[in-house]
């Protein structure tokens, strides 16, 4: 199909995703027998109907998607904001092989990175310290070789591994983070500094309207997402019935290589990664397992961190805290301490914080926390 040429285009794509009862099978029934959205909106009644039946071409026709037209539109306009469609050569052409590719996304940051080769880092949002660490030190290696890191901005090991791949300094590291809420949203609410960094470095995306709330159901479909972009799906901890393992679920039905990090007998946060390796996915202790599974070619031939040689208080971020005393500081003059971009602030001093390293002050403000005492 071809690239959407007009404001009008693009209006004719948000109203077809905003009738409900209409979902992702029914638009593209409708795509594959019409064309773009306009053409469908152009048929008639009766051809309508001989598609997707009498009930839903009547809600097709009726839905007044005026507002929702509008609204899309303006945040589109911003600057940063962009909405991909099936039509776009921006689409990331891996979800075109999956069985469920939205009709659109909505995209805030790099939509380039939609179409760049990527590994999808999962897990528990209840991980344990050594999890995290785990995910952000894959995270930070993968990333160094020169792969995107896909997750979904939950708390626990999600955000860890979007933390690990903000971390690398080097300008050439990126992230995705695939969201269950409408791209206007910030979903957990303690994520937002996060939020902000991915946006900055790397993109968020969502395939649901906005102002679209975070709604239970949203997470599994949003894990396809994940899934479909990516080259593989790395799960660092995960529970029995944990929903990671319906994103591993998915990634090896889309024909993707599935890894576990395997952990003790007695934790029920490895009882998940373990049921995964029984089921064929492949056994990892280091990123470099992966990097050749994938028979991926490190970015220069240079060997890339491992777990056991980048733990969460690397050398970088020991560098940080050395431009930090007990005196609270603001991320402006960090910056100009440190110089360091904002975004590789604000991903280290989330690390830091986590920690009990760094502690944050209303205002904006940032103070170190010697080890044994609190914030003053």
């Amino acid at each position: 199909m071809p690239e959407p040429e007009s404001g009008d285009e693009l209006a004719a794509w948000i109203r077809l995703t905003s009738v409900p009862g209409i979902g992702g099978e029914s638009q593209r029934h409708l795509l594959k027998a019409f064309g773009l959205p306009a053409a469908i909106f152009a048929a008639g009644g009766a051809a309508v109907r001989s598609v997707i039946g009498a009930e839903l071409a009547e809600r097709l026709a009726s839905h007044d998607a005026s507002a929702e037209i509008e609204a899309a539109l303006a945040w589109a306009a911003e600057s940063g904001n962009r909405i991909v469609t099936l039509a776009d050569a921006a689409y990331p052409q891996a979800l075109l092989t999956t069985a469920d590719p939205p009709a659109l996304l909505y995209v805030k940051g790099r939509a380039e990175l939609l179409n760049h080769p990527a590994l999808a880092i999962v897990g528990s949002r209840n991980a344990t310290k050594q999890g995290e660490v785990n995910a952000e030190a894959f995270a930070a290696s993968v990333a160094a070789a020169g792969l995107t890191v896909v997750s979904g901005l939950a708390l626990g090991i999600d955000a860890a591994a979007h933390r690990g791949a903000l971390g690398v300094l080097d300008g050439s590291a990126s992230t995705i983070a695939v969201i269950g809420t409408g791209a206007d949203r910030i979903y957990p609410a303690r994520n937002e500094a996060l939020t902000r960094a991915i946006v900055e470095r790397g993109c968020v995306v969502s395939e649901f309207p906005l102002g679209t709330a975070a709604l239970p159901g949203n997470f599994p479909r949003r894990n396809r997402l994940i899934a479909g972009i990516s080259l593989g799906c790395l799960v660092v901890e995960a529970a029995e019935k944990s929903g990671s393992l319906i994103t591993a679920r998915l990634a090896a039905e889309a024909g993707r290589e599935v890894f576990a990090i395997p952990g003790s007998i007695h934790s029920p946060l490895a009882k998940g990664c373990h049921q995964l390796i029984r089921q064929g996915a492949k056994l990892v202790e280091r990123a470099e397992d992966i990097l050749e599974e994938l028979h991926w070619q490190k970015r220069g031939g240079a060997a890339t961190p491992t777990p056991a040689e980048r733990p969460a208080g690397d050398l970088a971020a020991a560098a940080l805290l050395d431009h930090m005393d007990e005196v609270p500081v603001s991320l402006d003059a960090l910056s100009a301490r440190s110089g360091l971009t904002p975004a590789d602030l604000l991903a280290m001093l989330l690390s830091l914080e986590l920690e009990g390293r760094v502690a944050q002050l209303p205002g904006g403000l940032y103070q170190r926390v010697n080890r044994g005492q609190g914030p003053n």
